[in-house]
């Protein structure tokens, strides 16, 4: 066989290798980059459900407690206000900030007014809201641990060169409010 021939075999050979593993590398990134999206998607749904359920909330507060009026409408004009689909991680996690400081608000009211508990309504919102905050957490961490796992492809050697190739970058986690990194202090 001529040694040429046998020189661009081998050559084609090293150049199909490569080609498999740059496609292969590009496909994994994309999946994960695709995986990111749909769980910051399901981040998304858990607070538009999050908003509607504190909104319906607020409904049945405010029969309650008219002279909290302002808090309460602060509550649906937040909710009115979300832009979610087109909103960065930070801004929706300002969003779940502002959100904290408005439950935090109507549960002063809640205090206030015992007689809200013995409400049927309120005591099925006060179980759904349990529910949607368990569901948001679940998004959150299913969205960090799709962002880690993308990150680490953007990151680890090999496959940091086909993602310095096509442009992929780090995604950043969603990270917990300042407030709630602090020690709890508990007083009776």
């Amino acid at each position: 066989m001529n040694p040429g021939i046998v020189v661009l075999i081998i050559v084609g050979i090293i150049l199909f290798i490569i080609l498999v593993w740059v496609a292969g590398g590009y496909n994994s990134l994309q999946s994960g980059k695709i995986k990111v999206n749909e769980a910051e998607s399901g981040i998304d749904v858990a607070l538009t459900k999050r908003f509607d359920v504190l909104t319906k909330m607020v409904e049945v507060v405010k029969g309650y407690a008219k002279h909290e009026k302002e808090t309460l409408e602060k509550v649906v004009e937040l909710r009115n206000s979300v832009k979610l689909p087109n909103a960065s991680i930070q801004e929706k996690q300002q969003i779940v900030t502002q959100m904290d400081q408005a439950m935090r608000a109507i549960n002063v009211v809640v205090e206030q007014y015992p007689d809200l508990k013995a409400n049927e309504n309120f005591k099925h919102l006060q179980v759904t809201i349990s529910d949607v905050e368990e569901h948001l957490q679940a998004a959150r961490r299913v969205y960090n641990a799709n962002v880690s796992y993308y990150n680490q492809k953007v990151q680890l050697f090999p496959s940091n060169i086909i993602a310095g190739m096509f442009h992929f970058t780090t995604r950043e986690f969603f990270e917990a409010e300042e407030f709630k990194r602090q020690d709890v202090e508990m007083k009776f």
